[in-house]
């Protein structure tokens, strides 16, 4: 497989209470989740009686027919769309996880990533656990069951003050379902309703990722699920409580730059207000005298409009994305240079042609997406080609759930920006400044972020068997 040159996102997760059709408004939820996952998803759901599972590889409208969400029948359901962060891309691997254990049974699903998996899996193993997959967040389930605490909630509490890391979590039993996110708040959940009427005879509680679920499946916004809370509903109805001691805030600021839709409210801030303003103070720290502002679609759109705003630059749409491009193709036999570039974007040669062009992108991993649109727009006749980055350069990985490459695959972390630019083959590049983006996204009392990824600096510490050696981890917090 090749290596891809964008960061992949993490996962979605969905989750809905008291509904007569929980399986289909959760379909509908995933669905408005996809983009937070595309390698596989699955729906956990009860009637009351039996918790059902049907999980697949492949996208949600693909795996999801009316035949099979009619057999996940009852009131509570939850679903998950998937990445693999940690854990392979298989089955085995797709969630939810359902297990039948001492605390009865129940369905888990986990956007995040635990940076003490390995440990705690190494001491479960040890203590006679078997586990079943390869993803960490089995640990959670292992945790769950191996504790002392009598009472379900009290268990769920016990196994979270012992995991470390990035974690929002949907949890269903036969009658309940649990929402819960980590006390640093890496991770966004919502917490909704969809209003009693018609076939509904009272308010149905939904949780989800992003509040863009929400739209879809007509429910109302009521608040975030607060760092380090875990929120109960069932047939006694809603309560919260607090499992852990507070701790800094490190929402993840990539949320705001990238894997968010802009059409969704996070952190308790528009996305697209936050790209928007990313792009007015990217032209105020790094201006350019040039006749086009064109975004390399559709990441660099929001940013790119902001953009044209503050420096009265005129916005072009100079490139085209292909939505139709599928996992796989058949490539000509005679070889197409920037072949696959190609199969998802085009120039328009009119709008470029004799130009000085602003190309305005979300982010630069390794470099070679970036070389090839540069060399693209170039060949499309512009006289010069000037790249500008909404976020600063991406030095370290992400341990909290985002599948980024190693550090030395990230060309921030091995070249200076001019052998970036000179690497890309622009006339000049920037990147947008860590203060910048913080000021972007209205960093203050109540929302801080995790900036790792541009700083190595982490908020949790922890020993990276991947990447870094232990003494080069930073650790703020």
């Amino acid at each position: 497989m090749p290596k891809l040159d964008k960061f992949r996102e993490e996962c979605g997760v969905v989750a809905v209470y008291a509904h007569p059709e929980a399986s289909k408004v959760v379909y509908l939820g995933l669905h408005a989740l996809q983009h937070r996952g595309q390698e596989s998803a699955g729906i956990a759901a009860s009637d009351g009686d039996q918790l059902r599972l049907y999980r697949q590889m492949g996208l949600v409208v693909d795996i999801f027919t009316e035949d099979i969400l009619a057999k996940l029948p009852g009131t509570q359901a939850i679903g998950h769309t998937r990445y693999s962060t940690t854990g392979d891309s298989a089955i085995l691997n797709a969630q939810p996880i359902r297990v039948d254990c001492n605390k009865g049974q129940m369905a888990l699903a986990h956007n995040g990533n635990l940076v003490n998996a390995a440990e705690l899996r190494a001491k479960l193993e040890h203590d006679g656990s078997i586990f079943q997959t390869t993803s960490d967040t089995e640990v959670i389930v292992h945790l769950i069951a191996h504790s002392k605490e009598q009472t379900l909630p009290d268990a769920i509490a016990d196994a979270l003050r012992r995991i470390e890391g990035a974690f929002s979590l949907v949890i269903t039993t036969r009658d309940r379902i649990f929402a819960v996110r980590d006390p640093r708040g890496f991770r966004p959940l919502s917490m909704g309703k969809i209003v009693a009427g018609d076939k509904l005879k009272k308010d149905a509680i939904v949780f989800a990722s992003e509040t863009t679920a929400f739209d879809l499946i007509g429910a109302e916004f009521i608040r975030d699920v607060k760092p380090g809370e875990l929120i109960v509903v069932g047939p006694e109805g809603t309560y919260s409580r607090f499992y852990s001691s507070s701790q800094p805030i490190s929402s993840c600021i990539f949320e705001h730059v990238y894997f968010a839709r802009p059409d969704s409210v996070v952190f308790g801030r528009s996305v697209a207000t936050s790209r928007e303003t990313l792009g007015r103070q990217l032209a105020r720290e790094a201006p350019v005298d040039a006749d086009l502002v064109v975004p390399v679609p559709d990441s660099g759109l929001p940013a790119a409009i902001g953009y044209a705003a503050e420096s009265g630059i005129p916005f072009r749409v100079g490139l085209i994305r292909s939505h139709y491009v599928g996992r796989t193709f058949i490539e000509p036999e005679q070889r197409v240079r920037d072949f696959g570039v190609k199969l998802k974007l085009n120039p328009v040669r009119s709008i470029l042609e004799g130009k000085r062009i602003i190309l305005i992108d979300d982010s630069i991993v390794r470099g070679t997406t970036s070389r090839k649109i540069v060399r693209m727009v170039r060949e499309a006749g512009a006289k010069e080609v000037h790249m500008r980055i909404s976020c600063p350069p991406t030095i370290s990985p992400c341990y909290y759930g985002v599948d980024t490459p190693r550090k030395k695959e990230l060309i921030a972390a091995n070249k200076t920006v001019e052998a970036i630019r000179e690497y890309i083959g622009a006339d000049s590049l920037s990147y947008l400044s860590v203060d910048g983006l913080k000021r972007a996204c209205a960093e203050g009392e109540h929302t801080t972020y995790c900036t790792a990824c541009f700083t190595g600096e982490y908020p949790t510490n922890f020993v990276d068997v991947q990447d870094i050696q232990p003494a080069a981890v930073v650790v703020k917090g």
